[in-house]
């Protein structure tokens, strides 16, 4: 039980660091519009900012996936959860996250596909900055292949203890 707990913790730090790197790479959105911002005050031109910019959105957004799945920040419909009984919603709960595993999964293929392919052409973006794409596609291969080990780790958890471990941080608001 103690290897299961150790893997518990590992899997938990890896979607907790995946959260704090998606927030860093918002600073560097952050950092990069009020640079461009200085330049242009001052005259000078930062070449490929908005470009760079891009670049840290999709590396945010596909870092921050696993760490919301865990959060319970991801949409999820539970109108029909909540109508059925407690059988019926476990049913639907595995074949949920079998279904969005297995689409995370096929994502990752083409991802690590898609990096391979611009690495090995030497493939660079049509802005100014002239960036090799397999560099801004890497974050994203790196986030997707954490949000399908985070998909298939409730999946499995799922299935063996029939509690998927998504805890939501929103407090419910009393209607007045």
């Amino acid at each position: 039980m103690s290897k299961l707990g150790t893997m518990r913790r590992i899997l938990d730090r890896v979607y907790l660091i995946s959260g704090i790197i998606a927030s860093m790479f918002l600073i560097a959105i952050l950092s990069l519009i009020v640079l461009q911002m200085l330049a242009r005050w001052t005259g000078e031109v930062f070449p490929g900012a908005p470009d760079y910019a891009g670049y840290c959105m999709a590396a945010a957004s596909f870092f921050a996936f696993a760490h919301a799945l865990n959060r319970g920040s991801h949409i999820r419909v539970s109108i029909l959860l909540n109508a059925v009984g407690d059988k019926t919603r476990r049913i639907l709960n595995i074949w949920c996250f079998a279904i969005g595993a297995a689409l995370a999964w096929y994502f990752v293929w083409y991802a690590v596909k898609m990096a391979y392919w611009s690495y090995k052409f030497n493939d660079i973006s049509q802005g100014q900055d002239a960036t090799p794409l397999w560099i801004p596609q890497l974050s994203m291969v790196i986030g997707v292949i954490i949000f399908a080990i985070a998909l298939t780790d409730h999946l499995v958890h799922l299935i063996f203890t029939g509690n998927h471990r998504i805890h939501s941080e929103i407090v419910k608001q009393e209607e007045s």
